[in-house]
């Protein structure tokens, strides 16, 4: 692969740091993409080594695990705990820029879609809430502190965790909307788990959401799931 480190760029010449970040990764994710053809993997097929990727592109752990996160919410590949990164679809690289920025520029668009949804699901879901619907929300909890625990994401129990107050409120238009935007949902769901730190800041923002819903708190359980996805929002580009 191509040494990217300190290579000039336009993006260099575009204003920000955070531009100029982006820019980096970016393009090691273009290059990864490139490699990934190049060496006709397909999927169920695993990434060498982080280390390795980072040498061999010249750039630092920290902006090769941001590219990885990018080609994560763009589908090209899963990142495992334990098991690396996996191959999960081909995608050409003169492609992977445009997808990335594409995510990049609906991501906005994105939060305020779940905002507005998921705060009213959870203030419907403190007001309607069953005793199995509970049953779920602890599980989910529970898994995604288990995942956590272990080095994990927890990304399967925040799925778990959203699914279970979306049945709780019982509404299905609102279901069938939260439906429609599942892929894109799933997208800000990697990218704010795969931040340092974050796993644990969103358990803790899901107990709050959960305690609401469980005391049948309308009011409060919107303003915690308000300020949950204010959190998710919050995405920081890694330096090179």
């Amino acid at each position: 692969m191509t040494q990217l480190e300190g290579a000039s760029t336009a993006g260099a010449q575009e204003g920000p740091g955070e531009l100029r970040r982006a820019r980096l990764y970016e393009r090691a994710a273009e290059h990864i993409a490139a490699w990934i053809a190049e060496n006709r993997l397909v999927p169920g097929d695993r990434l060498p080594p982080e280390r390795e990727l980072a040498a061999s592109l010249g750039i630092s752990r920290a902006t090769l695990s941001q590219a990885l996160v990018a080609l994560e919410v763009i589908g090209v590949l899963e990142v495992r705990h334990g098991n690396g990164a996996v191959i999960t679809s081909g995608s050409a690289p003169g492609r992977v820029l445009e997808a990335i920025r594409a995510h990049v520029t609906r991501l906005p668009e994105i939060i305020e879609a779940r905002d507005a949804l998921e705060s009213k699901l959870a203030a419907l879901a403190a007001q309607r809430r069953q005793q199995e619907d509970l049953r779920r929300i602890d599980a989910a909890l529970q898994a995604m502190e288990e995942d956590i625990a272990s080095g994990g994401r927890g990304l399967e129990g925040d799925e778990l965790f959203h699914a279970a107050v979306v049945a709780a409120a019982r509404s299905s238009l609102l279901a069938a909307m939260m439906a429609e935007l599942s892929g894109r949902i799933r997208e800000t769901r990697i990218e704010s788990l795969s931040q340092q730190g974050r796993p644990a800041a969103s358990l803790k923002g899901h107990r709050r959401i959960a305690a609401a819903i469980r005391e049948g708190d309308a009011a409060a359980a919107a303003q915690a799931m308000h300020d949950h996805i204010e959190a998710v929002s919050r995405v920081e580009h890694l330096d090179g």
